[in-house]
């Protein structure tokens, strides 16, 4: 009898489950790593599976233990990721060019919260209260300024800082939404490595059937984390692909679905009609469903950042913000402007390219990480 041996994969050295494929009319997006061990195969040496063994397949992948690298401590703190933005720097040099407290420091200081993105009627609030507070001499120098303005910026922030919970449904259904190119599928891929680190099951729904690669890139992301995507041929009806990802996660008792859409201008309205349209599909299974709307936000993009909260809140009913890109050169400062505009909730923001930078809202971290530190001869 011939012996046919086959290399190991990666995801096989360390244990770890391979995602089944999907059965019906159901497609899901094969790993990269699947495909290549199936290249491996001499094509006689396997039979075809019933669709018995197809449904065991799932099974034994949906009881198999999780196996994904435990999160860390991350290496680098928030100033070492936010000290290279334009806001963070900005101040900095601020605060070293002017050593004493008067008026033209006030005034710097309010241009450089207006160029950061904080937004006209949030800095100028703020300048006028510290100026208030300087008249009656409550500062004995620039480093009591330094502090009142931390207390100030963690004050605004502190009312949208509400961590995501994915408890209390089953699935709990995470619907991504968000214009081209503010890193939506890279968030979802994030966002499935945390949830898979905290011991949950994890199905993605290639809802983005309008982009070239969307769906394999999403897939990617699956492979690399061991989740296996949900999806249907190109040019599919995305609120399709979408119900039929929340019917599988349903049958296999999965604990987070994660569905992506097609990224969209604001102003598209066709588009922006098909999120109103799978919220509607998602409601004939789940009523509640999705039970988040996350609306990822580029932070570089300042206040045009408004404009896309406003007309996504108003399509499809945005529960909560992910703000990206707020490492190197972003000004930041949006985050601020959002608070003060909508009050959603900041769940998560990104500050690198790594899983582990996807960060949880902080907002004492977060303003910390753009201040300075205690300026020293300062009188």
């Amino acid at each position: 009898m011939l012996k046919f041996w086959k290399k190991k994969t990666p995801l096989e050295d360390k244990g770890a489950a391979i995602p089944p494929p999907e059965v019906a009319d159901t497609q899901a997006i094969e790993a990269p790593v699947v495909a290549e061990l199936a290249a491996e195969i001499i094509a006689e040496a396997a039979p075809e599976p019933s669709p018995e063994a197809a449904s065991d397949a799932d099974q034994a992948f949906d009881a198999a233990p999780i196996r994904v690298a435990p999160i860390e401590t991350a290496k680098r703190s928030w100033r070492e990721r936010l000290s290279g933005s334009g806001f963070a720097r900005g101040l900095s040099s601020l605060f070293t060019r002017h050593p004493v407290l008067d008026e033209a420091l006030l005034d710097e200081l309010e241009t450089c919260l207006i160029t950061a993105d904080v937004g006209v009627a949030t800095a100028s609030e703020l300048i006028e209260r510290l100026r208030a507070r300087v008249d009656r001499r409550e500062f004995a120098d620039v480093n009591a300024l330094l502090a009142a303005l931390r207390t100030e910026l963690v004050a605004r922030l502190k009312p949208v800082e509400h961590p995501l919970h994915v408890g209390g449904r089953k699935p709990f259904v995470l619907l991504m939404v968000g214009v081209n190119g503010v890193g939506k599928t890279t968030t979802i891929g994030k966002l499935a490595w945390r949830f898979r680190n905290e011991g949950r099951s994890v199905l993605l729904a290639a809802g983005d059937t309008f982009r070239a690669a969307a769906v394999e890139q999403l897939q990617t992301w699956g492979a690399r984390h061991q989740v296996p995507v949900i999806a249907q041929g190109s040019g599919a009806d995305s609120a399709s692909v979408i119900f039929d990802a929340l019917q599988t996660a349903r049958s296999r008792g999965t604990e987070v679905l994660i569905a992506d859409t097609a990224g969209r201008l604001h102003t598209q309205s066709g588009l922006m009609d098909e999120l109103a349209k799978i919220r509607r599909v998602l409601g004939k299974l789940d009523a509640d469903a999705p039970h988040e709307a996350l609306l990822v936000i580029d932070g570089t993009t300042g206040q045009n950042a408004i404009n896309q909260v406003r007309q996504f809140r108003d399509a499809i009913g945005v529960s909560g913000l992910v703000v990206t890109k707020l490492d190197g050169t972003a000004k930041g400062g949006v985050v601020f402007a959002l608070a003060r505009e909508f009050g959603l909730p900041i769940r998560y923001v990104g500050l690198g390219e790594s899983a582990e930078d996807l960060r949880v809202f902080d907002a004492a971290a977060f303003v910390d990480g753009l201040l300075p530190t205690t300026l020293s001869g300062n009188a």
